[in-house]
């Protein structure tokens, strides 16, 4: 039996958390229904809105600095500020989005995570 690989390489790679060589997406964001190498189900897989939130929160801070920055250095027109921007937020967005569902679901895999149950014990 061959190591599990790293769950951040799989993850960033969008590759199978358990074997790390079949495709994780079978679309943009959809996940396939089982690995092509491996078989394992991606049912257990529920990224929920984590990466988004954590790329909402990287894009904001680097886009916001990066248009203060250049506000109080150069203070351009408005319109200057759209055009410099707006190509920005899409590729800070977008782009590590794919990467950063696949690494959270590796993790989710590695740590074997599962919904939150409540175990309520019946009084005696």
């Amino acid at each position: 039996m061959t190591a599990r690989p790293s769950p951040l390489v799989a993850g960033l790679t969008c590759r199978c958390p358990n074997c790390g060589e079949g495709p994780l997406y079978q679309g943009f964001l959809s996940l396939k229904p089982r690995c092509e190498r491996c078989g394992l189900d991606y049912r257990f897989a529920d990224s929920g809105d984590g990466p988004a939130v954590f790329v909402i929160l990287l894009a904001g801070f680097v886009v916001v600095f990066a248009a203060l920055v250049v506000e109080a250095i150069y203070q351009p027109p408005f319109w200057l500020h759209a055009v410099i921007w707006g190509p920005l937020i899409l590729a800070v967005t977008i782009l590590p989005l794919r990467p950063l569902k696949g690494l959270m679901i590796a993790l989710q895999f590695h740590h074997k995570a599962q919904e939150g149950r409540l175990d309520i014990k019946e009084p005696r």
